[in-house]
This record gives structure tokens, C-alpha cells and sequence, in this order.
């Protein structure tokens, strides 16, 4: 997940609100956005890593726009980033061959299911010392992004469950469960592999925060975005001599801040990490599902009066992520607190949210 500050109000930008949904919907959304990328940049952030790829990607398109001393300078912020191993020989070869320039038609799009790019508003400070060192101040715009390694992601998934697969030792009875363990030279393979999708999941949300402050500079002036926080979830990091894999949780190291996002027509949170030990200095990545999707389809929800707002080219997404769907936020929230996981710097209402 990405978070990134605007630099405006919400009272400032709700004259241009239909111009600014109109342009979002089209960069977003409907493949209006120009994001040429060199095979080698590719190569550079798969080998090298983040910075790579920053000082690599040629000024053309979209990068031609961007302040890459602020993207370098950002990368501070992104949290476990500089763990992850990376090796172009695990990426699907259209992103590294030898084009001069692949157009990536996953690269800036925020992907499908619970994946979104949300307009928020921040509501209220509870760690006024936090939100200052962050920029943010009551009123504040701020842009969530939540995405991940698209196509390349589920290009190693495919491949590693695969070799998995093949490595099982012959005669032994395959596990019912479809799971298949990983050791020893194959197991670092792996977590390679994953590493070189979780880069390309960080580029995959630069890109998206990149196009919200393109379109936000054209049609406000809007200069001043800084990034709060950037937080991987879902992954494996190595920490403490343990590879530590947070399965619908995130990193909350002590100090470090985290997202915990609610749903589209609930509050998120951003959060500082107490790094509590007996919880691995973790904490949930969200509110959690309460209605599977196959049953909320058979709900009939009325959201015309609601103050938030989706947009979406898939109607059935405007269903499946109804805010019926997921668990309330606030006792999520506070069972994390009282249990000393976090501790609550500010809470974001939903003003726009994009999905695809």
C-alpha cells in the first residue's frame, strides 16, 4: 500500500470534483495513461533495485513529469523495500528482453477484487507529533493506494507452484491440501523470485501515485505531494533470523507507520507500529471480510445519500466491495490497540474510490 498527501483541502477541490473524477477515471481506469518503460529499466529494478530503476527510466511519457529527486528521496519511507533480493531471470521475459520500450499494460493499473485507488480525507489527528513529521492536518486530501505485482506476480506464482510441484520426492503421496513445501537452494530461489515481484509491485504503485499527482498538477497546480508511508503486506521479509510471511497483516515495527484501510464507505487508518514481539511487530493489514462475495451479491444495498463515492467501469466490483462486505473498522482498530500492536496516528474518511 502507497500513501501520498496532495498538498490541497477537500473544500479547495470540490468546485473541480467532477473535472478531477473525469480525468482519474480516464488514467486509471480506461487506459488514458502514457507509462513507456525500457526493457532496461526493467532489468535495472529486478538486478539492482528501486533506485535503479528511478535513475534508469528514460524521461518520456509520464516519467518526463516526474521529480525523480522526490521518488529517490521517497524511497526512505517505503517500508521493507530494501529487504527484498530481486533477479531479472525470474520476471517474464516481455519485461526484460531487448525492446526499446515495453508499454506495460499492467504497469499504473490498480488490479481487481479488494485492490483500489481512494481519495480520503483525513478527519481527525490522534498523534499530533506524527501527523506533522507527515504533513498531514485535518481536512487534508491524501490519495491510498492499494495494488500489487499484477501480471508478473502471478507469472513467479504460476512458475514456483510449478517447480514445487516437480520437486515433491517420487513415491511420497502429494498433500490433499495442494500445498507444496519449499527447502533449502529451491526455497532462496523462491524468496528471489518474490522479491523481484515485490519490486515490480512498488514500481506498479508509483506509477498509480504518478498519475494522481500528474493529474492533480495540470488541473490545480497541485506541487506540494509528499509520500507518507509505502508498506508491503502478503510477503515474506526476513527478520530477526526468521522469514516472516504476514498473511493479511503488515510490518508495525516500533515507529514505523502502517496503513489499515477500511472499506469504501468506512474509515481507514494510518497507524504507528509499537513492534510488539509476541505478535511478530505486526498488525492487520485491514478490517477483514465479513460477507463473501457469492452472498453479498444477493444483497440490495442503497448508497445514493452516502458522502463517499465509488467509480468503477465493473458494476459487479461496486457489489463485491460494498461496504456490507467487510467487518466494521473501529473494533479492529481498537482490539489492535488494547492489545498494544498500535497506536492510532490519524483516521481517513472515503471521499472517491477507484476501482478496477
Amino acid at each position: 500500500m502507497r500513501l501520498i498527501t496532495t498538498g490541497l483541502k477537500q473544500a479547495a477541490l470540490l468546485p473541480q470534483q467532477d473535472a478531477l473524477v473525469s480525468r482519474l477515471t480516464r488514467a486509471l481506469l480506461d487506459n488514458g495513461r502514457d507509462v513507456p518503460v525500457h526493457s532496461a529499466a526493467f532489468r535495472a529494478l529486478f538486478d539492482e533495485g528501486p533506485a535503479a530503476f528511478i535513475d534508469r527510466v528514460a524521461p518520456q511519457g509520464l516519467w518526463a513529469q516526474v521529480d525523480r529527486d522526490r521518488l529517490e528521496a521517497e524511497l526512505a519511507a517505503c517500508v521493507g523495500l530494501d529487504a527484498f533480493d530481486g533477479s531479472a531471470r525470474y520476471a517474464p521475459d516481455a519485461h526484460v528482453g531487448n525492446r526499446e520500450v515495453f508499454r506495460d499494460p499492467c504497469l499504473g493499473t490498480p488490479g481487481g477484487g479488494n485492490h483500489f485507488v481512494e481519495l480520503q480525507v483525513v478527519d481527525e489527528i490522534f498523534d499530533r507529533h506524527a501527523a506533522y513529521r507527515v504533513g498531514l492536518a485535518p481536512g487534508d486530501v491524501v490519495a491510498m493506494i492499494h495494488s500489487g505485482s499484477r501480471d508478473v506476480g502471478f507469472y513467479v506464482g504460476r512458475r514456483w507452484m510449478d517447480r514445487a510441484r516437480q520437486a515433491w520426492p517420487a513415491g511420497l503421496k502429494h498433500p490433499t491440501s495442494g500445498l507444496y513445501g519449499l527447502a533449502g537452494s529451491l526455497a532462496h530461489e523462491y524468496l528471489v523470485a518474490m522479491g523481484t515481484a515485490a519490486r515490480y509491485a512498488w514500481a506498479n504503485r508509483v506509477v498509480l501515485a504518478e498519475l494522481v499527482r500528474k493529474e492533480l498538477a495540470e488541473l490545480c497546480g497541485a506541487t506540494a505531494s509528499r509520500l507518507v508511508v509505502d508498506v508491503p503486506h502478503n510477503v515474506v521479509l526476513r527478520e530477526n533470523g526468521l522469514n516472516i510471511h504476514r498473511k493479511g497483516a503488515t510490518p508495525a515495527h516500533h515507529g514505523d507507520l502502517a496503513l489499515i484501510p477500511g472499506s469504501m464507505g468506512d474509515a481507514s487508518y494510518i497507524v504507528s507500529g509499537l513492534g510488539h514481539t509476541d505478535w511478530l511487530s505486526s498488525c492487520s493489514h485491514g478490517a477483514g471480510r465479513s460477507v463473501r462475495r457469492q452472498a453479498l451479491r444477493r444483497l440490495k444495498s442503497d448508497h445514493a445519500n452516502a458522502e463517499w463515492r465509488c467509480v468503477t467501469l465493473r458494476e459487479e466490483r461496486r457489489v463485491e466491495e460494498a461496504p456490507e462486505a467487510y467487518k466494521p473498522i473501529g473494533p479492529v482498530l481498537q482490539a489492535q490497540e488494547e492489545a498494544g500492536l498500535i497506536e492510532a496516528v490519524a483516521r481517513l474518511k472515503p471521499w472517491v474510490t477507484f476501482k478496477a
